[in-house]
């Protein structure tokens, strides 16, 4: 039976339509679906009748929390069971003023980047538009009274967001609808490692905030970082980035994981500067989160600092990103469900 969290507003009117129900019963539950209802029953301002049915030939399951741990940051790492025994992770990042949601789009990874201990999961498979927006259910419910605080929602948990890309975009059509998660487009944020169809088609289905993992300047260094390179390689994937239309005063992040040795060098950086020219960028450092299995150190901070008074010289907004979580491996690059 069809899970209607799986479902675009629209799609339910019509499918509620083919049963003799007004446009009307789908916004009513569309509504309920966002709020986290379990069951048809909780949803009382419909018919007996019509709850009776739903309970009878539709399904609106979510995953199942298993296990949350909570790091001395206040980061909260939450393991959740779908409904065919496959395990996801997704971490709530405390902010200063809100918490951001740290989402999941596959189970496992394709992309097969070096630095990424989620990519030793392997691919197992996609995620379905209600899995990828139960998260947000199953995270305001951890957070209790304070789940009006979870505004920003970052799409760089398990997984490549952008090689699932039509529940993606049902799942962003719903979080962003008044009706739905009502989340602002400016709170939300897709990351991608480099699908360029995929990167220049969502830039035109929908308007939400754009992230590029980038690691390295040069195809050569990037290849074997990122397999991905070797199918769209950095000269495309940068040309698309100069030819998106984004909003007024937004800008591309570029995301630049720091690895001692390998990327971290003043040079390193002029290069970056030097390839980023004519695109909207501001760009965030990640020193390396080390992880069992991954032959890679965090640089030094004072190469992180020379590293980044480089690109800051260049005229870039540069921030250093502050690893949260890491003590429960919870930070960028650690996720890892070991429970199959």
């Amino acid at each position: 039976m069809p899970n209607l969290r799986d479902f675009t507003l629209e799609a339910l009117e019509e499918y509620l339509s083919d049963q003799g129900q007004p446009p009307w019963r789908a916004r009513q539950i569309f509504r309920w679906l966002a709020r986290g209802a379990k069951n048809f029953e909780e949803m009382t301002d419909l018919p007996k009748a019509l709850r009776r049915h739903l309970t009878q030939t539709a399904d609106i399951s979510l995953p199942r929390l298993t296990t949350q741990e909570k790091g001395a940051d206040g980061t909260i790492k939450l393991a959740l069971r779908l409904s065919d025994g496959a395990l996801i992770e997704t971490v709530i990042i405390p902010e200063r003023d809100h918490y951001t949601l740290c989402l999941s789009s596959q189970v496992g990874c394709a992309m097969g980047c070096a630095f990424c201990l989620t990519a030793k999961m392997e691919f197992r498979r996609n995620l379905s538009p209600g899995e990828i927006t139960g998260q947000i259910i199953l995270a305001r419910e951890i957070l209790g009274e304070e789940a009006s605080r979870l505004t920003n929602l970052v799409f760089m948990g398990m997984g490549e967001p952008l090689a699932n890309y039509e529940a993606l975009l049902t799942a962003l059509r719903n979080i962003l609808h008044p009706l739905g998660f009502g989340f602002s487009k400016r709170r939300v944020t897709v990351s991608t490692s480099g699908l360029v169809p995929q990167l220049l088609r969502l830039s035109q289905e929908i308007v939400v905030k754009l992230a590029i993992s980038l690691h390295a300047p040069e195809e050569g260094l990037r290849s074997q970082l990122m397999p991905v390179n070797r199918t769209w390689p950095l000269k495309e994937l940068l040309s698309v980035c100069r030819r998106l239309k984004l909003p007024r005063g937004w800008r591309i992040t570029f995301e630049y994981l720091l690895l001692e040795g390998i990327n971290d060098s003043r040079a390193t950086a002029q290069k970056l500067a030097w390839i980023l020219r004519g695109i909207p960028a501001k760009i965030n450092l990640i020193p390396f989160n080390p992880a069992p299995g991954l032959p890679f150190r965090c640089p030094s901070e004072e190469r992180i600092l020379a590293f980044q008074a480089e690109l800051l010289k260049a005229g870039y907004t540069t921030i250093i990103r502050k690893s949260k979580g890491r003590d429960i491996s919870a930070a960028c690059g650690q996720l890892y469900a070991r429970v199959a």
